[in-house]
């Protein structure tokens, strides 16, 4: 029985650790998307940082990518950019692999 209990915690402890390392992976690629939509809205570096800031936050809202997602197309409309929906679903994509490299080093 103790090598069942033993198999049992140490994949539960992988399953924590994939969780959190999936969840910073998302913050970073958050903050990457933050950061590009700061750059077509014309802010500032500071001002981009604080934005990237609130893209990450917006994820917090409920489960899945469809806050961020929300959040970044309602700044970029407002800022009159135009850019579609298609073109900010693709960032997000493009910039998954790279959070995760940045993350975790891959």
């Amino acid at each position: 029985m103790s090598t069942f209990n033993d198999r049992e915690r140490a994949e539960e402890a992988r399953f924590a650790l994939t969780e959190e390392q999936q969840f910073k992976v998302n913050n970073r690629r958050n903050k990457l998307l933050g950061l590009w939509a700061a750059g077509l809205m014309g802010m500032g570096e500071d001002d981009a940082e604080a934005y990237a800031k609130t893209v990450v936050l917006s994820d917090l809202e409920e489960a899945g990518d469809e806050d961020v997602f929300r959040k970044v197309r309602g700044d970029l409309d407002t800022a009159g950019t135009g850019t579609s929906d298609a073109e900010i679903r693709e960032q997000m994509a493009l910039l998954l692999p790279e959070a995760r490299s940045q993350v975790l080093g891959e």
